[in-house]
């Protein structure tokens, strides 16, 4: 690879140009495909524009105060525990000190705020999918933008800030988000779907997805970009990054196989959406062991997300008949659990796994903190913010606005004419 007397390299620098270009081509339009086709026609459009206001929302938040918050190394010291250890400072707001010619390791430091940006714009997207349908629109921007503050911030900092950070000094394997990218959003999900409450016909009426080619279009979009996902996470054009993308490719194939026989078995017949949905458990599972594991615990962690995501999403979510429209919780906050526990198990060498010195019982002990952490924070923070947009603007529309179909409530205009 050409590398220059800056140290930046041009064969790093053109793969994490394409991966960002990857992971932002998963947001719009691979999930707002996915999310459009699973919700009922009148509310197609509300669906795709919850996706696309948010990728301009959250990268307008990134500019101002995210990269900052989330990566800037002021104060910060390894094995210090102080404010800089949970969370950024503000020497970085505005993109402060970010040139063209200021360097992140091989890459242009543009290049790497890019590249987490586009981290920052899908997480808060994939929360939408658990309360479509019902929540205000202004709401939802609200919601997520300060979700994204002042949950993803921190969370992101925490683990990925580098030497000095809470998590990243207690050694937390977390490749590409099995915590900052899944469980934030799968907790976070949870509360939102249980505060603005259950649509109005769930779970007494049958709530069917309008256009399924949608939805696996959108899979199979979402399948593609997670490749930059998982392997731009390797910050470079290497091994780490190739295998990273054999092992995302092999979980999804395995979860997707995994979902389709269990449905196969129950139900007599496989279903297209279930084998979609499978292959999105899959990836996320994957997510935070993408770096560390090898292809034979690649293919355990999908199998064992294809299960875990399935008994979520059809026994516990009826039991509890919590109204996850679109299984957000389900399918990426288990399907993160998996991956970020396994990770401590299939990442040591003796098990195909590429973590030298792994200690299972030590590192899941590890793990297993941080998913706990996580979670909590999550919960409470989203908590209040919920709790605050209740109290002012309200989270919910009118039942005649539900009734009649956000597309044209919301935003004065139909997906289809009649």
């Amino acid at each position: 690879m050409a590398q220059g007397s800056s140290g930046l390299d041009s064969g790093d620098t053109a793969w994490i140009l394409t991966a960002s270009a990857l992971v932002l081509f998963m947001t719009i339009p691979g999930l707002s495909f996915f999310y459009a086709g699973l919700v009922r026609g009148r509310n197609v459009l509300s669906v795709l524009m919850h996706c696309f206001v948010l990728t301009g929302l959250m990268s307008v938040i990134w500019l101002v105060v995210g990269y900052s918050m989330a990566f800037s190394t002021v104060g910060m010291e390894e094995g210090k525990v102080g404010l800089n250890a949970f969370v950024g400072g503000f020497d970085k707001v505005f993109l402060n000190g970010v040139t063209a010619s200021s360097e992140s390791g091989t890459i242009p430091e543009s290049l790497f705020a890019m590249f987490q940006m586009t981290f920052f714009v899908i997480t808060p997207a994939l929360m939408v999918g658990a309360f479509a349908e019902r929540m205000k629109f202004s709401a939802m921007l609200w919601f997520c933008g300060l979700w994204g503050i002042f949950v993803y911030l921190p969370v992101c900092h925490m683990i990925w800030g580098g030497a000095g950070g809470y998590f990243a000094d207690k050694g937390v394997l977390d490749f590409a988000g099995g915590l900052v990218v899944h469980i934030t959003a799968g907790v976070g999900a949870l509360i939102a779907c249980i505060m603005v409450g259950k649509r109005r016909d769930y779970p007494k009426g049958q709530i069917l997805p309008h256009n399924l080619p949608f939805t696996v279009m959108g899979a199979g979009m979402l399948w593609v970009g997670w490749f930059g996902f998982n392997g731009g996470s390797a910050l470079g054009a290497n091994g780490d990054a190739a295998m990273a993308i054999l092992v995302t490719h092999l979980s999804a194939s395995c979860a997707a196989l995994g979902w389709m026989a269990i449905e196969w078995v129950k139900n007599g017949k496989p279903s297209v959406l279930g084998i979609a949905t499978g292959s999105i458990a899959g990836l996320a599972a994957i997510t935070p062991a993408s770096g560390s594991v090898g292809p034979m615990g690649a293919v355990v962690i999908g199998l064992t997300s294809s299960i875990l995501c399935y008994w979520m999403c059809t026994a516990i979510k009826s039991k509890y008949q919590y109204d996850d429209s679109l299984d957000v919780f389900g399918v990426h906050g288990i399907g993160g659990l998996v991956g970020t526990l396994l990770v401590a198990v299939f990442g040591s060498p003796a098990l195909g796994g590429k973590v030298e010195g792994l200690e299972i019982g030590k590192q899941l002990g590890v793990q297993a903190y941080a998913v706990v952490f996580v979670t909590i924070f999550t919960f409470v923070i989203s908590y209040i913010i919920l709790k605050v947009i209740s109290a002012t603007i309200g989270l919910r529309v009118d039942e005649s606005d539900e009734v009649s179909g956000l597309d044209l409530t919301s935003h004065g205009e139909t997906g289809y004419n009649d």
